[in-house]
């Protein structure tokens, strides 16, 4: 008996279900860190090993497991879905991308301005963190607004999402890569190169591709390029065309790929295993009067906070009404600049990706826990005013433009 798919359904169900997860993680998180088994969640967490020894070597704490080994599986999911938007989705076509494509941008350029004008010169590297969207609140958010949220401002935000994750991946690829080690470049290089020979020779033996995949991924660990990008690079390798023998048939156009295989078996982890574990373990911060004293009076967190909650709505709005004004791109169909606006808000729920470059962006740890509650706190505020915004619009159909 064949398992029907449909891919962008399925895809967008369970982002949905997985930022419930998230939220609940969440919470669990920030309350063992502010409760009487504080100390033993973040000595667990703290708890250091190593594996190998020599050049071979390497040194991990459960932490470092959470945010480097299982967050590369997630970053492996997020490279087959842009693999899939790019070649067969809403990217596929030049004037389809146009608009997310601009309004992504956008929506990164200004969060990034807002940040360096408010924190840049006290912390100049923390202009990555709002930058980011998380697909499943994000998603799950439009999924609560209900009617208000069309099917074509939900494919919009999907869109402008995965483009989002381009740039985050790019960001943390040439921006929060530091210390590298040349003489591990070629052995990287040469894993890539593997791998695309053994997709060109049509070679279908997944082992042959995991044990690629670790090399990968310990080059770029001694590389000292984050090596959560090896699960992108794989991703993105992977070919987009139909699977023999999956046992899964498409509503769609009745053919699997390869890449929505992949995404069948392993999307479910990612969202309900994976994401849930690397916001419990991360979302954990200590908040006392000292800590919210510090976060209030701190350009940083605020930095973040105004980054997600203005920079991301107004960024993409602007770049989405130059875009239509230029007449390169169209907004969704029976959309109004206010949508825009609405949807743009649901982007400024930064979470996940902006919580992990916080991590990367400052060594200090005290300023990671300051990145990480105003990364919360402002994607707790998006979230309300999205659903705000869409309530009020809903009411009027007026367009903004």
């Amino acid at each position: 008996m064949r398992i029907t798919l449909a891919p962008l359904r399925d895809f967008l169900q369970r982002e949905s279900i997985s930022g419930i997860l998230i939220l609940l993680a969440s919470a669990a998180g920030l309350l063992i860190a502010n409760s009487p088994l504080s100390d033993e969640y973040f000595e667990v967490l703290a708890y250091h090993f190593s594996i190998g020894s020599g050049v071979l070597s390497i040194d991990l704490s459960i932490l470092k497991v959470i945010n480097y080994v299982l967050m590369t599986i997630f970053f492996f999911v997020v490279g087959l879905e842009i693999k899939r938007e790019i070649t067969s989705g809403h990217l596929a076509s030049k004037k389809a991308a146009m608009l997310p494509l601009l309004a992504a941008i956008g929506g990164m350029v200004v969060p990034a301005i807002i940040y360096l004008l408010i924190a840049g010169q006290e912390e100049a590297s923390g202009w990555g963190v709002p930058v980011a969207t998380d697909i499943a609140l994000a998603v799950g958010l439009l999924t609560m607004v209900g009617t208000s949220a069309t099917t074509a401002l939900r494919s919009f935000l999907l869109a402008l999402a995965v483009i989002d994750d381009i740039g985050a991946i790019l960001i943390i690829a040439f921006v929060y890569s530091s210390g590298l080690k040349a003489v591990w470049i070629p052995i990287a290089t040469l894993s890539v190169l593997a791998i695309a020979i053994a997709k060109r020779w049509n070679i279908t033996f997944m082992p042959a591709y995991i044990f690629v995949g670790i090399l990968l991924w310990f080059s770029l660990y001694k590389v000292g390029v984050h090596p959560t990008l090896a699960g992108v690079i794989l991703g993105m390798l992977t070919p987009n065309i139909a699977h023999k023998n999956s046992g899964l048939e498409d509503l769609e156009d009745g053919s699997v790929s390869v890449i929505e295989w992949l995404e069948h078996k392993c999307h479910p982890y990612s969202t309900f295993l994976i994401v849930p574990v690397f916001a419990f373990a991360n979302t954990g911060v200590v908040i006392n009067q000292s800590s919210l004293s510090a976060a209030i009076a701190s350009l940083v967190a605020w930095g973040i906070f105004f980054g997600l909650v203005l920079g991301k709505p107004i960024g993409i709005l602007i770049a989405s009404i130059l875009a239509k004004r230029a007449k390169i791109a169209v907004l969704p169909t029976g959309a109004t600049g206010k949508d825009i606006l609405a949807t743009g808000s649901a982007a400024g729920v930064g979470f996940t990706v902006a919580i992990f470059i916080a991590k990367l962006a400052f060594d200090d740890v005290a300023l990671q826990e300051l990145a990480v509650m105003a990364v919360i706190a402002a994607s707790v505020v998006s979230a309300v005013l999205s659903l705000l915004l869409f309530k009020l619009f809903s009411k009027s159909h007026l367009p903004l433009t």
